[in-house]
């Protein structure tokens, strides 16, 4: 009797394969269109960050309206007497600040991977069933928007450095200004990928931020520099925006030939002018190889 209530129970009560089959999860298997779904939800993520948070925005203006408004107005005189008339020292600056507003928005984004990471919803984006590469260009693509959002709000101060808001001119430089930021932040990405403390990012990008802008000719032209100085200006990815962007904004001014050639003389390799797609070029290229070192880094990540 006591053996066949024993039957009963077991014969009640769901076998081990049956329990299994009941708590088995169901992972959906990667693919591309998830992989550009998630793409799509980090870009997403970062435009919604931007939007909530207002005071970054204007934050992140306050550094290149400085260097426009405070150090192009007490430069004038002083570095304004080697100007062509109709040109004053804030026209000069002005495509190296506008490179400058792309700067530090582009490569301050990618201090969220880092904040991710020490609240832990890092590890839950690396766990989703969707490569990791997906994870990284979406995190690119987020900052570089955001950071050409910034570039075409400083873009709206052109007519008070006396740039003319021409519509080829206002393309062509968003055209610039989005090359640059996705450059950039594929570069901070890079940086972040394997830092675990945000005090650490901000101390790294510190060392890079002011270099790479004092070096790209941003506040002087990139001719008549000593040797050194020349070779250190040929490295920075800024060199390669800056010089393009300058000459599209002295290309719409009434200046002469001789003027234009002083004041955007080109970048050069040992006399030879650089043309400005093959500069273009070589910063889309540097992004490219940056966002590729920033997706094995993260392969290696957690």
């Amino acid at each position: 009797m006591a053996t066949k209530d024993m039957a009963a129970e077991e014969a009640s009560q769901p076998s081990e394969r049956n329990l299994t089959e009941l708590i088995r999860v169901v992972v959906p298997e990667r693919s591309i269109r998830a992989d550009l779904r998630a793409v799509s939800i980090v870009w997403r993520r970062e435009l919604i960050r931007f939007r909530t948070d207002r005071l970054r925005a204007v934050t992140s203006l306050v550094q290149p309206v400085l260097f426009l408004f405070i150090l192009g107005t007490g430069l004038s005189r002083l570095a304004g007497r080697g100007l062509p008339p109709g040109v004053d020292f804030q026209t000069f600056i002005y495509p190296g600040v506008l490179a400058m507003s792309v700067l530090f928005t582009s490569i301050f984004s990618a201090a969220s991977i880092v904040w991710d990471r020490e609240f832990g919803f890092l590890r839950e984006m690396l766990v989703a069933p969707v490569r990791r590469w997906a994870i990284v260009i979406g995190k690119c693509l987020g900052g570089a928007t955001v950071a050409t959002f910034q570039g075409i709000i400083f873009l709206a101060l052109a007519g008070v450095a006396h740039v003319p808001y021409d519509p080829v001119l206002l393309i062509t430089l968003v055209g610039e200004l989005l090359l640059l930021a996705f450059t950039l932040t594929a570069f901070g990405v890079m940086m972040a990928a394997r830092i675990k403390q945000i005090q650490a990012f901000m101390a790294l990008t510190q060392l890079f931020v002011l270099p790479l802008f004092f070096l790209s000719g941003a506040l002087y032209p990139l001719n008549g520099l000593p040797s050194w100085l020349t070779v250190l200006t040929r490295i920075d990815p800024l060199t390669y925006i800056v010089d393009p962007m300058r000459h599209a904004v002295f290309g719409q001014l009434t200046v002469g030939r001789t003027a234009l050639n002083a004041l955007s003389p080109g970048v050069t390799w040992n006399g030879w002018l650089v043309p400005t797609g093959l500069s273009l070029a070589i910063v889309a290229v540097m992004g490219l190889a940056m966002l590729g070192i920033a997706i094995a880094e993260f392969r290696k990540t957690e």
